[in-house]
């Protein structure tokens, strides 16, 4: 359709179905559901009408092809206009195929694998009938105390910009009309839901515009300059108002600066939230504030059907306001293709064969495979396959490895630690026990550690969060592992054979209590539906661990937020001059976390050397090359994150310790070396000043090249302009 055919579908709409559209509700409200009529908690107090439903615009969480099939039916006998149904959901890593959780796959540092992960999870959900996702997340996230951050890829601007544009490629292609593979990407949460104080999930965000625009909206950006089709708001605050009644935030910004034409959409009631917040006194003017603002469609609250009739009536609004919001919704289903074909890519015969297929599964298993994170190995790993094993611990033989997010996917299909392991050894070999539940425990699962203990020459120790201990509404104030974790670690220390821990988990943690009890630490993350298998591979040598964290590990959850590119201070604690006691530290801690941005271990070691500059001086019309010899100095193959950062020395307001700008991943064998290159330009210098103009200070700047954000050679160069 062109945009004078949309036109004349919103003239013939009265009133009432134009509100309609704007409404998103969940699959229980339709004929043909599969959960039909199952109205109850929250939803059975919306006060919807049938004729809302009727007119509705969109739904929530309807999944197979069969019932999006049916409930699709049922409702265009039913729309004057047979205007169809936008399926909408939260595919976020995998739809029945479970990826690692994004922190994870922000860990691979692997572009290319991240957008096939959206692609397959595009694949079997538009097979599936689903035409929109509500992903990617590009939240910037420093504390690690947010359940959410296990939805991010982590802690840096130029990275979840990367992983943005990454993501949205892999879920939309080029064509989504004709592409019926693809689905519609939804950028969230729109803007600085990851910055919550103390934390805490839904909370409060204060911060200046300048460190929300030079930190929290570069990734949002990224994704729509990819060409994202819509954006969700966050339920926090923007410089004191809720995101979603913000009108600066979205008309200005979004809408005006941006120029995003697409859809945008509240999240989960936020649009009702509005009253708690304290911004409206009731439904009619939260309606009212969204409106203004910007929102088109209100997810699962009821405050534009039951109110915006009236407030056009009375002449609070103009209806031209709604007809724009209506119009951006047809235009995506246009673009989806669903006027000519409302069923799309669904597909019952297809669904059988594509979902949860092979060639999934094995990307899975790759991407796995290159989201764990060596944090520790005192020379334990690889293990050989001829040592007896005890694999003990909540995670040994536990499904409970897909993560929040995971939706759809199904602990019976997901390959759990000790399936992997038993390719690995003789099943003579191989002891497995609990030792203890998640966060309980009983002396006898505790004996029954032990005594497998006695027989094995090493112990595996699979040890985490439960799933629900990590994601929304999975804030945790204390991020060690469960106290019956810790203490099954002790006793088996007592044992004194080599340990080596396996970690489940959707969040950096406090590790003490681990790091120090034990010779090996793999970050596994919540790994997906291949977990199990991939991280045996790594356990056995059969693949190196390259992943790189993205995403600082504290030392304590006193330091928190902590996070590599932070401001020096006027004292700071390394400066050649600095006082013993009188400058910007702990008393009873170390400033540094536990393990920075950047950091991963492998099974082979690597060499930087001969780090050059093209030139010491940069300009706007001539960039710098960056150049590093990098050296595979052990005994097998590996990949190694090589990452460029700058410093800018002096700026107009205070500039980062460090910030990444770029990075390279390289495969090196035993003894290769390759030359990696980087083009360093003055744009990539830019900050916002104290002004808000977006530029570049001529001066000095430090660039440094590395394995992680701490260690690196340092290069000095100057811009002149």
């Amino acid at each position: 359709m062109n945009k004078h055919q949309l036109i004349l579908i919103i003239e013939q709409m009265t009133l009432e179905e134009k509100i309609a559209q704007l409404t998103q509700l969940a699959s229980p409200f339709f004929e043909g559901s599969d959960h039909e009529g199952q109205i109850t908690g929250p939803m059975a107090t919306l006060g919807i009408k049938e004729e809302d439903i009727r007119n509705s615009g969109s739904v929530l969480g309807a999944s197979g092809a069969k019932e999006v099939i049916r409930i699709q039916q049922a409702h265009l006998n039913k729309n004057r206009l047979g205007i169809p149904l936008l399926f909408m959901a939260d595919v976020i890593h995998g739809y029945k195929t479970i990826f690692p959780i994004p922190l994870a796959i922000g860990c691979s540092w692997d572009l290319e694998l991240a957008e096939k992960s959206a692609e397959i999870a595009a694949k079997e959900a538009a097979i599936s009938g689903i035409h929109v996702t509500f992903a990617p997340m590009v939240d910037l996230v420093r504390d690690p105390r947010w359940g959410r951050v296990m939805e991010s890829t982590g802690e840096d601007p130029y990275l979840n910009s990367q992983f943005a544009r990454a993501f949205v490629r892999g879920f939309q292609g080029t064509n989504l009309k004709n592409d019926l593979n693809r689905v519609a990407a939804c950028v969230k949460h729109f803007a600085a839901y990851g910055a919550p104080e103390g934390g805490r999930d839904y909370n409060t965000v204060n911060m200046s515009e300048r460190q929300l625009r030079e930190s929290y909206l570069s990734a949002y950006k990224a994704a729509l300059d990819e060409g994202c089709e819509m954006v969700m708001t966050s339920f926090n605050t923007v410089d004191g108002i809720p995101a979603t009644g913000n009108k600066r935030l979205i008309r200005n910004l979004l809408r005006g600066e941006w120029e995003f034409d697409g859809v945008l959409i509240s999240d989960w009631g936020a649009v009702k939230e509005l009253i708690p917040h304290g911004v409206a006194e009731n439904e009619s003017e939260a309606a009212y504030k969204a409106i203004q603002a910007g929102v088109d469609i209100e997810m699962m609250s009821s405050c534009y059907v039951k109110n915006l009739k009236q407030l056009v009536e009375n002449g609070s609004i103009d209806e031209t306001l709604i007809d724009g919001a209506v119009f951006r919704i047809l235009s995506l289903k246009d673009k989806l293709g669903l006027f000519d074909n409302p069923y799309r890519g669904a597909d019952e015969k297809l669904e059988k064969e594509i979902v949860l297929c092979n060639e999934h599964r094995q990307i899975a298993h790759k991407l796995a495979t290159k989201s764990c994170v060596l944090l520790k190995n005192e020379a334990i790993l690889p293990l050989q396959p001829k040592q007896r094993v005890a694999l003990i611990g909540p995670f040994a033989q536990n499904g409970d490895i897909l993560g929040p997010w995971s939706w759809l996917g199904s602990k019976e299909d997901t390959i759990q630690l000790y399936d992997g392991i038993k390719l690995k050894v003789k099943s003579s070999d191989i002891f497995v026990a609990k030792g203890c539940e998640i966060e309980t425990g009983t002396e006898e699962q505790l004996d029954e550690a032990l005594t497998i203990a006695h027989q094995a020459d090493v112990i595996i120790l699979a040890l985490g969060e439960s799933s629900e201990m990590s994601g929304e509404a999975g804030s945790r104030a204390d991020i060690r592992l469960p106290e019956v974790q810790l203490q099954l670690i002790s006793r088996l220390k007592e044992l004194r054979k080599p340990m080596i821990a396996v970690l489940f988990n959707g969040r950096p943690l406090d590790l003490h209590g681990v790091i120090d009890q034990v010779d090996a630490v793999l970050e596994a993350w919540y790994p997906g539906t291949e977990g199990g298998g991939a991280i045996a591979d790594l356990l056995y040598g059969d693949a190196n661990p390259s992943g790189r964290l993205t995403m600082s590990f504290p030392y304590s959850v006193g330091q928190v937020p902590v996070y590599y590119n932070y401001f020096n201070t006027g004292r700071p604690k390394d400066a050649p001059d600095a006082q013993e006691r009188y400058v910007s530290q702990y008393l009873d801690i170390p400033n540094e976390p536990l393990f920075p941005f950047g950091f991963g271990l492998s099974y082979t070691t690597f060499s930087y050397s001969e780090a050059t500059l093209s030139s010491d001086y940069l300009t706007p019309e001539q960039p710098i090359q960056v150049s590093v010899q990098v050296t595979n100095s052990g005994e097998i193959a590996g990949e190694e994150v090589i990452q460029l950062y700058i410093r800018d020395v002096v700026g107009e307001v205070v500039r980062p310790i460090k910030e990444l700008k770029a990075f390279h991943k390289i495969m090196l064998h035993p003894g290769e070396t390759k030359t990696v290159t980087f083009t360093l330009t003055e744009e990539q210098l830019r900050y916002y000043h104290s002004d808000l103009q977006f530029k570049s200070d001529a001066g000095e700047f430090i660039a440094y090249i590395g394995p992680n954000s701490k260690e690196g050679l340092a290069l000095m160069f100057k811009l002149v302009k």
